[in-house]
């Protein structure tokens, strides 16, 4: 009797966590496209240095507003958030996902984007504000260092 309800509470405890995981990444699901679904909200939206706000974004300021609406805290700066948020990325990236550009293979990041699906980021550019553009765009491109999912 007592093996019995050995292997019940085993077999209890396993579907439970298997629901549990379902419910994870529908969790993740949202907050990923809820986060893109802000920042597009916000495309032409000005550049402003340090900025956090719809009147004017940086590029971490943009991708940390647009997941503070999710419902998830990053990180202030592009360095802060490569080094304290998420976890690495090495093979398929999705939306959501975080890209982190540097000066050189060597240096600390300086900018992040928003990868939004089909070869696209978003962003906050000093020159255009809040825009998407390409993740093969001939300027970013050879800067970039690596991906963190949130």
């Amino acid at each position: 009797m007592l093996k019995k309800l050995i292997v019940a509470f085993i077999i209890l405890v396993s579907c439970g966590s298997l629901f549990a995981n379902k419910g994870d990444k529908a969790e993740a699901a949202y907050y990923h496209t809820k986060a893109v679904s802000v920042a597009k909200a916000n495309l032409g939206v000005p550049y402003q240095w340090g900025g956090m706000s719809p009147s004017g974004f940086d590029c971490s300021g943009l991708v940390k507003y647009s997941y503070a609406r999710a419902g998830k805290t990053l990180n202030r700066t592009a360095a802060q958030m490569f080094y304290g948020n998420g976890y690495r990325i090495y093979n398929y990236i999705q939306p959501g996902d975080l890209m982190f550009y540097a000066p050189n293979k060597a240096s600390n990041p300086t900018h992040v984007a928003m990868y939004i699906g089909n070869g696209k980021m978003i962003m906050a550019s000093s020159s255009k504000g809040v825009m998407i553009t390409s993740t093969n765009n001939p300027y970013w491109h050879p800067r970039y260092i690596g991906t963190k999912r949130i």
